[in-house]
């Protein structure tokens, strides 16, 4: 399993360098694919991937990204608002076999993975910056939860979340957020060389961090709620994209918007 899951995750990593590197429409398209994976993984522990308003979720989704390819497009907030006509018109139309639980969940779930993740790649958007910067998405994702891992291992007395997660640990969450804010000082350092930029970035991952450990336990709630274990088994060792993405979704909005008024 260990060796599994090491060879599936160098392959990931290979794969998304790729991607964030080229950016683009190959990195819209990727998140595209991503995203509609993603919904449907959430939509099927939801039990509604095949209900009208799953299928109306799928399509927006890709006329969503789609419409980053319109040059000066970004109102994706009059997007959020067409989805939710058209999702009340479905909702109605086929009323009681749509529920109002699958309503809310569809609109949920659009907004939960596509148009969060569709941040990754406005993040890599920034010019000049943008190639350098989105990487502090996974960082901080990513590098907080094995951060603390590690620590929680080593010291992890005191359960952060004992129903959700009772792996997780006080300890380890601190030693996440601390290891982060050490890993992106670091990578600022090396890439921008400005002490402004490094401390106001690692301050900016550190809320990061913080905000993905809630993204993490928000997908464990809803696994545990749906009594699975995982959301797929595309990504050998790793479950689903949910699985391996969980908190990259919750983290790629905040990242973006603390840089933007920030920073850049």
């Amino acid at each position: 399993m260990f060796k599994t899951r090491l060879l599936s995750g160098i392959v990931l990593v290979i794969l998304l360098l790729i991607f964030l590197i080229t950016g683009g429409e190959v990195l819209l398209a990727a998140l595209g694919l991503v995203s509609l994976i993603g919904l449907f993984e959430l939509f099927k522990a939801l039990k509604i991937q095949k209900s009208p308003v799953a299928i109306v979720g799928y399509l927006a989704t890709l006329v969503f990204y789609v419409s980053h390819l319109i040059p000066g497009f970004s109102d994706n907030f009059a997007l959020l608002i067409v989805y939710l006509i058209v999702l009340m018109v479905v909702y109605v139309v086929c009323y009681p076999k749509v529920s109002t639980a699958d309503f809310m969940a569809a609109f949920f779930g659009f907004v939960y993975v596509p148009v969060m993740l569709s941040y990754v790649y406005q993040l890599r958007a920034i010019p000049e910056k943008g190639v350098y910067l989105v990487f502090l998405i996974f960082l901080c994702s990513w590098g907080c939860d094995t951060c603390a891992y590690c620590v929680g291992k080593l010291i992890g007395k005191h359960k952060m979340s004992p129903v959700l997660s009772p792996k997780k640990s006080v300890e380890g969450a601190i030693g996440g957020v601390v290891g982060t804010g050490l890993l992106t000082g670091i990578y600022a350092f090396v890439i921008f060389k400005s002490y402004t930029v490094v401390i106001g970035l690692v301050i900016i991952s550190m809320v990061a961090a913080v905000v993905s450990m809630f993204g993490d336990l928000t997908a464990s709630a809803i696994k545990r709620f749906y009594d699975i274990k995982d959301y797929g088994k595309l990504i050998p060792g790793h479950g689903g994209i949910l699985d391996r993405f969980d908190s990259v979704i919750i983290v790629a909005p905040i990242i973006y918007y603390l840089i933007y008024y920030f920073l850049v």
